[in-house]
């Protein structure tokens, strides 16, 4: 999306404004005037005065309008892919943008918060899985998964106030895993705070590097899912997640592979009555 400078008007320290808005614009959402100054090496009032100039009351009204420009259908982002893809190129054209995806994800990768959730994981005496909307998946990926290495695994499916029914039995020796893709929901925000009081640990699975909600959680993955108004892909966040599942598997890793083994027998053992 373009937003409509008047560059003619503009005095330079302006136009670096506006150059940098245009280019982060998911990131000026969430900035101070003060923290585009500093990334500027521009004065507070510099910035402060641009927002009158280009015809808004002042950074809030900006961060409003904004938004509302951000905020598209589903419909809208499977127009954008379809209108930039035909049937010849189609499959080579998504996976070019499933590597990008990946390799944004690798390039904010920390080894140090990816360590830490694992090590939650297979310390937690309960994992919890907040999995709403298209992450759904995700979570059954994860529960099918380390439920074989013997963890315990429960799915948060309830929302509302319903979820208090599950929070009640949450206690500071688990670990709850949140999937925050753009935005967390008022559930997600409802758990973050209720760890705080009882202790548990959050690990949080997003799409976004700089949110109204980042440093809520005591552990944040990272894995791009595209720009706000794109179809929203599931490659990395899947590539996390089977990260996580091996890392996982990885530690006890004797204790887990007997787990293994015990299925594979178990299957031997009804392969007549339960056939695969």
């Amino acid at each position: 999306m373009n937003l409509d400078w008047n560059l003619e008007t503009l005095s330079p320290g302006q136009y670096k404004i506006a150059d940098y808005i245009q280019k982060n614009m998911q990131t000026v959402l969430f900035l101070t005037e003060q923290e585009i100054a500093d990334n500027l090496g521009l004065s507070i009032a510099s910035v402060s005065r641009f927002w009158r100039s280009v015809g808004f009351k002042n950074i809030k009204d900006f961060k409003n309008q904004l938004r509302e420009h951000l905020e598209v259908t589903p419909a809208a982002k499977m127009k954008n892919i379809m209108d930039r893809a035909n049937a010849a190129s189609f499959p080579g054209q998504f996976l070019a943008s499933s590597i990008e995806h990946l390799e944004s994800t690798l390039q904010h990768y920390s080894q140090e918060a990816f360590d830490a959730a694992v090590d939650a994981l297979v310390t937690a005496r309960r994992v919890y899985l907040y999995a709403p909307g298209p992450s759904s998946g995700l979570a059954q990926l994860m529960h099918y998964r380390l439920s074989r290495f013997g963890l315990s695994i429960h799915r948060l499916d309830r929302g509302g106030s319903e979820l208090f029914e599950d929070l009640l039995h949450i206690t500071g020796e688990d670990v709850v895993v949140l999937f925050g893709f753009v935005r967390l929901l008022p559930e997600a925000k409802v758990i973050t705070d209720h760890a705080k009081q009882c202790g548990y640990r959050t690990i949080l699975i997003t799409d976004r590097l700089v949110s109204d909600f980042s440093g809520q959680c005591d552990m944040t993955l990272y894995a791009s899912r595209g720009e706000i108004w794109e179809f929203h892909s599931m490659i990395a966040p899947t590539f996390l997640v089977e990260n996580l599942i091996v890392a996982a598997g990885m530690r006890n890793q004797e204790q887990h592979l007997c787990k293994l083994e015990q299925l594979n027998q178990l299957r031997k053992k009804y392969d007549h009555e339960l056939p695969r």
